[in-house]
């Protein structure tokens, strides 16, 4: 399971403030270029302004790291409350009530909401079921002990045997006399015939988890 840690006022200010000079960044340039154009430059750099306020965090929300350049960097993302990637129309929500989390003015609304909430949600956040977290960390692959797989004596349910695979990865981490008496509360799921060949508890334990994920 992935832990969700929700980022708090500093970073996010950091994050926000990079993701505003990359704006003005742009917009700069494009005054650069089109004041040569006179009055229809200006309506296209206007048009530009407007799109960038609007729509520069939208488009990258809902890129695959569901960050703009300055969560990215921070190592942020924004995530549906579920966990799940943010949607179109929740990711358009929480970036259109930017203008209620400024009221009376300079974000003031966002900063009081974010402060009073142990999740760090803005106005925006909570009308769009959305949160900003730091990027979660998938777990590292599950290393089993170089045993051959077992199949279990008997059937075991879902939870069963999720709790065999990870017994056997926290393996490495374990005394051979914690591990095993561990693993002898499992033995009606590990014990086979006599004729098999002999291990002891945590490698029984461990030669079905190699089974369970598949290794046949």
């Amino acid at each position: 399971m992935l832990e969700l840690r929700p980022a708090g006022l500093p970073v996010r200010f950091y994050a926000f403030a990079l993701d505003a000079m990359i704006r003005w960044a742009v917009l700069y340039a494009l005054a650069m270029v089109l004041m040569v154009l006179g009055g229809l430059g200006m309506a296209v750099l206007l048009i530009a302004f407007f799109a960038l306020e609007w729509f520069y965090p939208v488009l990258f929300e809902l890129m695959p790291d569901g960050a703009t350049p300055g969560k990215k960097l921070f190592g942020l993302t924004v995530l549906m409350d579920s966990g799940l990637p943010v949607t179109p129309g929740a990711s358009m929500t929480r970036n259109l009530l930017r203008a209620a989390d400024f009221l009376p003015f300079g974000y003031a609304a966002g900063i009081v909401s974010m402060l009073l909430r142990r999740d760090f949600k803005r106005l925006g956040d909570l009308a769009a079921a959305t949160c900003v977290v730091y990027r979660p960390v998938a777990p590292p692959p599950v290393e089993l002990a170089g045993v051959e797989p077992r199949p279990p004596a008997i059937v075991l349910p879902p939870r069963t045997q999720a709790a065999i695979i990870a017994f056997a990865a926290r393996l490495p981490r374990l005394t051979a006399e914690r591990a095993n008496e561990l693993a002898s509360l499992a033995l009606q799921a590990t014990e086979r015939s006599s004729s098999d060949t002999p291990l002891t508890s945590a490698a029984q334990l461990a030669a079905v988890a190699q089974w369970l994920v598949g290794r046949r």
